[in-house]
């Protein structure tokens, strides 16, 4: 295993924190297929359920910040560790809330809560871990792959619950999740180390790579310090970043939580055909999330990260706005569904640019920064699982989907705000 990973150990452990983050992403979308069963067999109504699926993003929310400086302080190899037994744990506890009590929707909130708490440290600790493993000029790519995880293990997992659901019940694609989740937590803690220096495999020509491309010492990654909350608070681009990423977090839970139900219930397709066109929009994203840091990484070299990073993303989320507000008013079901996966492939285009931006701009302090902006977008996902069905029941599906599209705008406009090449309280790094 050494000598097949030599010289491209740090793109292994990128693989293997995008197996991590789709099986995350599949312990948090599972409910949204089994929705029907659960509303159906604890007779919630869609506002209930709405408030289950908040409850989860509240939890993912809040705890970002905690998990980022968790990581910073403590290692992303031992947080994502026990982030993932946490998980597995809360997953399995889903599917053994009571029927028939008064308490039932309390329950479930509790437990998605508690599941939102672990899963908040896999995207802060992973981007901690790039930090420290990934070159400036790799992290486009190495996020890209990353977070194609939120499209791959969303994907995978509308037609596997499905058959789940169809063959043995709704509960048991919860209860598989404990036995994965233990040999995942094993697997990642014996493979990953926090730092190159630290890991046994690092050869000498990856680890003068990686050193050669980090805008920071490597020195300071061991001594785990921290940036002052107040200098990151206050830094002009994380406060854009977030605040796009708020926007990023609604438009990309519209997806997550409702897109399902939209298929089914209001373009009128069947459960195995909702299954598999709900499918469509987390291919998009996770082909175009890998595609536009890919871009974003060539653009840096000959451009700069004004382009690279800023331009790739605005336009990303423009170009988003634009297929989502198109999908939403055609009349065909099937085509609906492509148009609006284009919608969300153009979304993720813009996903690899926030974590490589705040991996750059925050350094050491990668886990905190980069929580603290995906605190935001959390808070807008949280914001969508109630608030689309909602402007729905009100104002119908077509709303909803303008909404979002320009909300998207929005986060477009904000990334022309941000400047991805001063680094948080410290220096410039062009």
């Amino acid at each position: 295993m050494r000598k097949l990973l030599e010289g491209r150990l740090r793109w292994a452990l990128i693989v293997l924190t995008f197996l991590m983050g789709a099986l995350a992403f599949m312990d948090r979308v599972n409910i949204s297929v089994a929705a029907g069963s659960i509303q159906k067999e604890y007779g919630l109504s869609n506002q209930q359920l709405g408030w289950v699926f908040s409850a989860f993003l509240l939890g993912y929310a809040l705890f970002q910040v905690p998990g980022g400086r968790t990581a910073d302080r403590f290692g992303p190899r031992v947080v994502i560790a026990l982030g993932i037994l946490w998980w597995s744990l809360f997953t399995f506890l889903t599917a053994v809330v009571p029927v028939g009590i008064a308490l039932s929707v309390v329950l479930f909130i509790a437990v998605r809560f508690s599941l939102g708490i672990g899963e908040a440290v896999m995207f802060p600790a992973s981007n901690r871990l790039v930090a420290a493993w990934i070159p400036s000029p790799e992290r486009g790519v190495a996020n890209g792959v990353i977070f194609s995880a939120a499209g791959a293990g969303s994907a995978i997992a509308p037609p596997l619950v499905t058959f789940i659901l169809i063959t043995w019940g709704w509960r048991w694609s919860f209860y598989l999740r404990v036995p994965v989740g233990i040999v995942a937590a094993l697997l990642w803690y014996w493979l990953v180390r926090d730092t190159p220096l630290t890991h046994p495999w690092t050869s000498k020509n990856e680890l003068e790579t990686i050193q050669a491309g980090l805008p920071v010492p490597d020195r300071e990654f061991e001594a785990h310090k921290t940036v002052p909350w107040r200098a990151i608070l206050g830094n002009r681009s994380m406060i854009f970043m977030t605040l796009s990423y708020f926007t990023f977090g609604y438009v990309s839970w519209v997806f997550f939580s409702w897109f399902f139900t939209y298929l089914s219930r209001v373009r009128g397709l069947d459960l195995k055909s909702s299954s598999y066109f709900s499918m469509v929009p987390f291919l998009a994203m996770a082909g175009c999330s890998t595609m536009g840091g890919w871009i974003a990484d060539i653009l840096c070299k000959r451009y700069g990260k004004r382009v690279g990073r800023c331009g790739v993303a605005a336009a990303g989320m423009a170009l988003s706005a634009v297929f989502i507000a198109l999908g939403a008013r055609v009349d065909s079901a099937r085509l609906a569904s492509l148009v609006l996966a284009c919608g969300a492939g153009a979304l993720y285009i813009a996903q690899s640019a926030y974590w490589a931006v705040t991996a750059d701009i925050a350094g050491p302090s990668a886990g905190s920064a980069s929580g603290l902006m995906n605190m935001g977008a959390q808070l807008g996902g949280a914001l969508t699982a109630s608030l689309t069905p909602w402007i729905a029941d009100h104002f119908g599906w077509t709303a909803s989907f303008l909404t979002a599209s320009a909300l998207c705008t929005l986060g477009a406009a904000a990334w022309l705000l941000v400047d991805p090449a001063r680094q948080i309280g410290q220096r410039d790094i062009r």
